[in-house]
């Protein structure tokens, strides 16, 4: 080949680069109190100056030129011309246009508020909320709205752009035979997403669940492998094992971090010869089985403590998928109570309505129990209102601003409380002030972050200049 034979080949283009995520303000519409199952929507406002909100016969967003927006609601208790958003020195605020039921932000009354990151906006009974800077792809539509029942999979519906791409890449690789960790703190729904998985995958064989720190030790791998008659004493007829169970269908293993090292060592064998040796056999049985594993615990610790094995470990991490804590959430707060609504109220869901005080204490509330805490407060206040208007008096005690036994008032003069006091006046310094911010950093619910600005004497106020 001579030099005048040969060319210098161009990069390729990734097709992905043109999706680059940018930083943009969002505000989402997250429930209609009066109609829960209403869908949710997520609004930029990207190359906006004003955003009007009124009633309306119907839902509707309607741009109007040059760089406004007009949204309405199907809420009688806004007024037809209710609020507007826009900027100030830069920064968006909310103006009340002289509604007959108010503007709230964060639970307060407001003729007019600037806004931080986060904050809860209450117009009728339709609540919004205002994010400064989520991150987004360029050719994302200026509007979307998301429903539970609309959602690829149950489990899988979100108003947040990087969570929605999360679940439509899980989507692709559902259909993969690619085993898929789950991880998230207790309660995050890791089996919900399993399910969805499964249903996304279109394996027609059956979902199997197992919770691994459930099986006795000496029975681990007969349950799982299965065995055969006489293998030991009460091996009184042959057993397939969970594995075989789920041949051609999706094999969930609940707790993985407590799998025991032998266990470990049999199941990483089934999944690198994609057989498996019931106790008692002498020869292998084939399987097809998707994996799919959980667990709350840090298996890379493990990994190096030495009680997981490396190799198992990335092999069942083939794709991995970490569900946000609903404090991390907020937003999908109600596309998550959805399905929880329909499983505790079956035919009587659709009459299912709350009490804008109801659905404000259950927004601000930081769900440390996560969806399995949700449930439980959805399941008795919907016991309690009996068909009825759910409202503080349904909720447990927080909703009505009480302390839990657990945290006693201490004297504000209690040298214990001055670390605390001095990490609240940190992060009151970095969030500007900002209640709700402070609070989802904590960890902790607005009310009780207020109660503590009552014991300490903080200001919010004092930080926002």
């Amino acid at each position: 080949m001579t030099s005048s034979d040969t060319k210098t080949l161009s990069p390729t283009r990734d097709a992905g680069s043109d999706r680059a995520a940018i930083r943009a303000p969002i505000l989402l519409l997250c429930l209609e109190s009066h109609r829960p199952f209403a869908p949710a929507a997520r609004l930029s406002l990207v190359g906006l100056d004003e955003i009007t909100f009124g009633r309306g016969a119907a839902r509707s967003f309607e741009r109007v030129p040059p760089r406004r927006l007009a949204v309405r609601v199907d809420d009688a208790w806004m007024s037809t011309n209710h609020a507007r958003l826009g900027k100030v020195l830069g920064r968006f605020t909310i103006e009340d246009s002289g509604s007959k039921n108010g503007t709230r932000v964060n639970g307060e009354p407001v003729t007019r508020a600037a806004l931080a990151d986060g904050d809860l906006i209450e117009l009728g009974r339709t609540f919004f909320v205002f994010r400064e800077g989520l991150e987004v792809a360029p050719d994302d539509p200026p509007v979307v709205e998301v429903s539970s029942d609309g959602a690829k999979a149950p489990g899988l519906a979100t108003l947040l752009p990087s969570l929605a791409r999360a679940y439509e890449t899980l989507g692709v690789i559902a259909r993969a035979t690619l085993p898929i960790l789950v991880t998230g703190e207790t309660g995050t729904g890791k089996e919900v997403t399993a399910r969805a998985i499964h249903a996304l995958s279109g394996r027609p064989g059956a979902y199997v669940a197992v919770n691994c720190g459930a099986l006795p030790e000496s029975l681990v791998e007969a349950e799982l492998f299965g065995h055969r008659r006489g293998a030991f004493s009460d091996a009184k007829e042959d057993r397939p094992g969970l594995v075989r169970a789920a041949d051609r269908g999706t094999l969930f293993l609940d707790e993985i971090g407590e799998l025991r090292p032998p266990a470990q060592a049999a199941l990483l064998r089934v999944l690198e010869e994609r057989e498996v040796r019931p106790i008692g056999a002498t020869s292998p049985v084939k399987v097809d089985v998707r994996f799919v594993s959980a667990t709350n615990r840090g298996l890379e610790r493990m990994v190096e403590a030495g009680t997981f094995r490396a190799d198992l470990f990335h092999r069942l991490a083939g794709h991995r998928i970490e569900l946000l804590p609903l404090r991390e959430r907020r937003e999908d707060l109600w596309l998550v109570a959805a399905s929880l609504i329909e499983r505790h109220a079956g035919a009587d869901a659709a009459r299912v309505r709350l009490h804008p005080s109801a659905a404000r204490a259950m927004f601000e509330h930081v769900f440390p129990g996560n969806a399995r805490e949700l449930e439980k407060v959805l399941g008795a206040a919907l016991a309690l209102a009996a068909g009825g208007e759910v409202t503080l008096d349904h909720l447990p005690p927080w909703a009505r601003g009480e302390a839990p036994a657990e945290e006693p008032a201490t004297a504000a003069n209690d040298g214990a409380g001055e670390p605390l006091r001095e990490e609240l006046v940190r992060l009151f310094r970095e969030h500007k002030g900002n209640v709700s911010a402070v609070a989802r950093v904590m960890g902790k619910a607005r009310m009780q972050v207020q109660r503590w600005m009552k014991r300490y004497g903080i200001e919010p106020e004092a930080f926002k200049k």
